[in-house]
């Protein structure tokens, strides 16, 4: 099949999410030309039913294939270094599901190989890439906010599964934090960049997980930033961006493509912006590693692998504040 789009995807580790962003992919004419699982049946089943032609029953055989340029690692945390490691060590370019790894040492221990190997690796942070968040982006650039002076984001979901469920596993980097805390956290980092200072609670599951954590990151300038996530509830997964002449609000889910309006301290609305994308929006991270395979850049821009591995060393800090330990750790 012919398209717009150089790079061939493969897909390791067809879960949920996989199907999301292969459906994003597809449907803007991203060439996806393999699935691996350590399931062949898995396997076979998601190549049928998104018209791959190739299936493999092993993630060597994946990373192997020569009609794959770029491997997408869609497993559980726990296994996101590995698994990437494996595709770089491959020759492959790599697009690794978030949170990139599990700790700030596996982060940089990716970035480092891939440049070692002149290959890129990116972290999935697909809302990064979110027209909205391009926008935000000008808008914070040309100082229409004045001084940034503040940052609140949640991401809350009512989550019921048992003890058993990866979420709730510590083994594979379970809970609130790694999923969903490592949205607005990392919207933190590209609005105000990395705090002098933070602090985080938690509340623990019984499994040893945090079921709800909150942080607070402080600046030299000043300013604060806010973040709660959880698994028990669903609250209003808004944005604010406060500055000390405008802000901006993203309406919910502010992490997916959706709207937002900027409005002046005396509260006249200076803009409105509505996002239109194609499906879920999960392609524009691909559009974005596309172009930094053709540019020959490393480093990247909107999210560069060392800030992905800076970001995972806050999250190392958080789990230290709430004393949620991985097996991998000991």
């Amino acid at each position: 099949m012919t398209t717009p789009h150089a790079l061939r995807w493969g897909i390791l580790a067809p879960g949920g999410i996989a199907r999301t962003f292969t459906k994003d992919l597809q449907l803007n004419g991203f060439a996806v030309t393999a699935v691996g699982s350590r399931s062949l049946e898995r396997s076979r089943a998601f190549a049928e039913e998104f018209g791959i032609e190739r299936a493999h029953g092993s993630y060597e055989e994946l990373v192997a294939d020569p009609e794959v340029d770029v491997v997408y690692v869609a497993s559980p945390h726990s296994l996101h270094a590995a698994q990437a490691t494996l595709a770089l060590e491959a020759g492959k370019h790599v697009l690794v599901e978030k949170a990139f790894t599990v700790t700030e040492d596996e982060a940089r221990a990716l970035v480092d190989l891939a440049a070692k190997r002149g290959l890129v690796v990116l972290e999935a942070m697909w809302t990064r890439y979110l027209p909205h968040m391009r926008r935000v982006r000008e808008i914070i650039a040309d100082a229409t906010l004045g001084e940034i002076v503040a940052v609140t984001a949640d991401h809350t979901q009512n989550i019921t599964v048992g003890p058993e469920h990866r979420m709730m596993d510590p083994h594979l980097g379970g809970g609130a934090l790694l999923d969903l805390g490592i949205y607005p956290i990392s919207f933190v980092v590209d609005v105000l960049g990395l705090p002098d200072r933070l602090t985080a609670t938690a509340q623990l599951t019984d499994t040893g997980v945090d079921a709800q954590v909150s942080a607070v990151f402080s600046y030299s300038s000043g300013a604060m930033a806010t973040t709660f996530s959880s698994l028990r509830g669903a609250g209003p997964n808004q944005a604010s961006i406060i500055g000390t002449d405008a802000r901006i609000d993203i309406d919910r889910v502010w992490y997916t493509a959706t709207s937002f309006r900027t409005t002046t301290t005396a509260g006249d609305v200076l803009e409105e912006f509505t996002s239109e994308v194609n499906g879920r929006g999960m392609h524009y991270q691909a559009l974005e590693l596309e172009r930094l395979v053709a540019a020959g850049d490393l480093a990247g821009s909107i999210l560069p692998p060392r800030e992905s591995a800076d970001i995972m060393g806050l999250l190392d800090e958080v789990r230290r504040q709430i004393g949620v330990v991985y097996p991998s750790e000991f």
